[in-house]
């Protein structure tokens, strides 16, 4: 089962999930993705990135709705309802998690059903 770290160690790790998946490449790798598979999401709206899947876990950063996004995994959390969907999966990305009630795509914002955190 994949982990990801609940504390943000350095500040290429910060960075590392609030570049463009595009970009990626030019920010050290975080110590959550060198060997794991790592998928692109896209929110349809600005979307807090939660320390853990709560909406009352610390806040680190924002992604901005249209660009694309590196993620790991996928988890449940905490149940969202927001503009008419419901859905207790949360994102995971190099240090922290968002809503996938935020993202494109199916209820795992087209994360394999596989890639359970």
């Amino acid at each position: 089962m994949r982990r990801i770290p609940a504390v943000v160690t350095t500040c290429a790790a910060t960075l590392a999930f609030l570049v463009p998946a595009g970009l990626a490449a030019a920010v050290p790798a975080s110590p959550a993705s060198p060997a794991e598979q790592s998928y692109t999401v896209v929110p349809y709206e600005n979307v807090k990135v939660r320390q853990l899947p709560t909406q009352d876990s610390a806040y680190l950063a924002t992604l901005t709705a249209g660009q694309s996004y590196t993620a790991y995994c996928w988890t449940h959390g905490q149940t969202i309802t927001d503009h008419g969907y419901t859905n207790d999966i949360w994102i995971g990305f190099a240090d922290g998690f968002s809503s996938a009630v935020y993202f494109k795509g199916d209820q795992y914002a087209n994360l394999p059903a596989s890639a359970q955190c």
